[in-house]
């Protein structure tokens, strides 16, 4: 069968959401918007940093040497290169991140966390767990946390 008549038998065969799968589907919209949109604000407000930005301090942190090649990071932060490029730009501005050159590949590139990155960090985290915390871990029994984790997991690992 050619790609046009795949298409055609996939358009014929649509499976529709039905009421419980459209709940679920629209509960995990709008609670994955107001949560993004919340810790967005309060670390804008509180840190001077966007989500993304945040997420690089804590995986380069994380890492050997607290440095990341550039894909690297990318594919963990879930952006594209260009869009990890303009975060480090800014977070190097302000003295959080420096890049350095890899030794063994002209085209690579390394984040590195900085002293005053990590200063950065370990001052933003404590309002960011507490947002964390309140617009969902707290809204949740462990019980539901742990479907939800399950859940998620399943999700994204399908995705990878």
């Amino acid at each position: 069968m050619n790609n046009e008549g795949r298409r055609l038998v996939h358009m014929t065969e649509t499976r529709w959401l039905d009421e419980q799968e459209m709940a679920a589907w629209k509960g995990f919209l709008e609670a994955g918007h107001r949560v993004e949109r919340r810790l967005e604000q309060q670390l804008k407000e509180e840190a001077g940093l966007s989500h993304t930005q945040y997420e690089v301090l804590v995986l380069l942190s994380q890492a050997p040497e607290n440095s990341l090649r550039m894909s690297e990071l990318a594919h963990a932060v879930i952006t594209s290169k260009s869009g990890l490029t303009y975060q480090i730009g800014r977070l190097e501005k302000r003295g959080l991140v420096r890049r350095r050159s890899c030794p063994t590949d002209v085209r690579g590139v390394f984040a590195v966390l900085t002293d005053e990155g990590r200063r950065a960090l370990e001052k933003a985290a404590p309002g960011h767990v507490a947002a964390v915390r309140e617009v969902l871990i707290d809204a949740l029994d462990r019980t539901e946390l742990a479907v939800l984790a399950k859940a998620l997991g399943r999700v994204g690992e399908r995705l990878r």
